[in-house]
């Protein structure tokens, strides 16, 4: 069997006296979308957090394309192949579409941004950005300054940021947080298309979204992972739905 594209061992991050993660082991294969579910308090985002290089764990390993990154800060790990979406919306509002991306262009290829007043005309810049600008189905809103942008345009956009930094891995915290229906179903088609080309580790709330986009499922419960396995194992398997999708039935 291939190494696994991630690996995680023995993941713990504690605050004081809650436990956010507690011994977390993860393989993630290359090209396999994994999903990260659970109740609020779970751990999950904290997850992301230590796996970005946002926050530093405080035992475990995790290791990337066989390499040890968990000393590495985050920057290092995005020149590695890591890029991360939050929970809040992260881009620049003032700045057009086109700006925002071509700015990630920018960082990915080392250039600092005291110079981003001279390059952002360069085309080797907004070439590159409004080719995923279009990737995104954001090619006629290119213009418009991100702060006037929807908000399910405004995650698009997000994702946008990510693509340009040519990630091997995508961490998605909750993408379709505070999104309608119609949004939602945009943004599960744009993820649908980046499906076995980017290793995605996914967390999401969306119980739809989630049996729609991944491979396998990792079920997480007080900073723990209480099961992992396909999509219809973990709907049938009845530990995780006493610990959670059965407590959304009866919500």
């Amino acid at each position: 069997m291939a190494e696994p594209l991630l690996s995680v061992r023995g993941l713990r991050k504690r605050f004081g006296g809650l436990v956010a993660t507690d011994g977390v082991d993860l393989d993630v294969a290359e090209g396999e979308t994994l999903a990260v579910i659970g109740p609020n308090g779970a751990g999950k985002t904290t997850l992301i957090a230590q796996l970005s290089g946002d926050l530093a764990p405080d035992a475990g390993t995790i290791r990337f394309a066989g390499e040890d990154v968990t000393a590495l800060p985050a920057p290092e790990r995005s020149g590695r192949g890591f890029a991360r979406s939050f929970q809040v919306t992260s881009i620049f509002r003032e700045f057009s579409a086109l700006d925002n991306v071509a700015l990630a262009v920018q960082a990915h290829a080392g250039h600092s941004f005291r110079f981003w007043r001279r390059a952002r005309e360069e085309r080797a810049l907004r070439e590159p950005a409004r080719a995923v600008l279009a990737q995104v189905g954001l090619a006629a809103r290119a213009d418009v300054e991100a702060g006037a942008l929807a908000h399910g345009e405004q995650r698009q956009l997000e994702i946008a940021m990510a693509l340009a930094t040519r990630p091997r891995l995508l961490l998605l915290d909750e993408p379709v947080a505070g999104m309608g229906i119609d949004e939602s179903q945009r943004m599960v088609a744009l993820l649908r298309t980046l499906r076995g080309r980017h290793t995605i580790v996914l967390v999401e709330h969306d119980m739809d979204v989630v049996f729609a986009l991944a491979d396998r499922i990792s079920v997480m419960v007080y900073g723990r992972v209480i099961a992992t396995g396909a999509p219809e194992a973990i709907r049938g398997n009845a530990e995780v739905r006493r610990a959670y999708l059965g407590e959304e039935v009866r919500a």
